[in-house]
């Protein structure tokens, strides 16, 4: 038997084979593509990624003392601070061309290396070109239970810690936006 004969009865020749071989090729490309596209756009909110939810422990081992250095969790991109109006969770990344900020201890704030934005303990903008204070993330305190006893609020003032016992969370996926310059924490109304 001829070795071009497909089992159909009539032969195969060699311009139909390379059709056929590159139509199957472009399938299986194509099928990883989708397949690729579809984990891609899957979300990714994860306890203990960027993008979800941290659960930190007990809030009297997770805060700093009031007024003392905060505490850097480069895992969810924020600091952790507390001032005697309440706690808050920093978003990292400076307001004003996404640079990474930091604590700079000696001068008891936080400055951004880039363009030198700066900023007190509880975010409110000091001086430089970043155009508001810096933005934060809700915390949720928990009882042994699970209840929710307290959550930052909206304007994203410092959350009053009403016991060191209670379960800290803090969500990344919940952006607030700092206030503008001349505004300073806490914020009414």
């Amino acid at each position: 038997m001829n070795a071009s004969v497909v089992e159909c009865g009539y032969p195969l020749k060699r311009r139909e084979f390379l059709n056929l071989a590159w139509l199957a090729s472009l399938g299986f490309f194509l099928v990883d593509l989708g397949g690729a596209t579809y984990l891609f756009a899957l979300p990714r909110f994860r306890q203990g990624e960027f993008g979800g939810s941290f659960a930190l422990g007990r809030a009297g081992d997770v805060f700093p003392p009031a007024g003392g250095e905060p505490i850097n969790k480069p895992k969810g991109k924020f600091w952790l601070t507390r001032t005697e109006s309440g706690v808050s969770a920093l978003y990292k990344v400076c307001t004003h061309l996404g640079c990474l900020y930091n604590w700079a201890a000696e001068a008891d704030r936080f400055a951004c290396p880039c363009h030198g934005s700066q900023f007190q303990l509880d975010g409110t903008y000091i001086r430089g070109p970043a155009p508001r204070s810096t933005d934060r993330f809700v915390i949720r305190l928990l009882d042994d239970q699970g209840g929710e006893v307290a959550s930052t609020d909206q304007n994203g003032n410092p959350l009053p810690l009403p016991s060191e016992d209670l379960k800290v969370i803090v969500e990344t996926s919940q952006l607030i936006r700092g206030k503008p310059k001349g505004i300073k924490y806490p914020v009414t109304a």
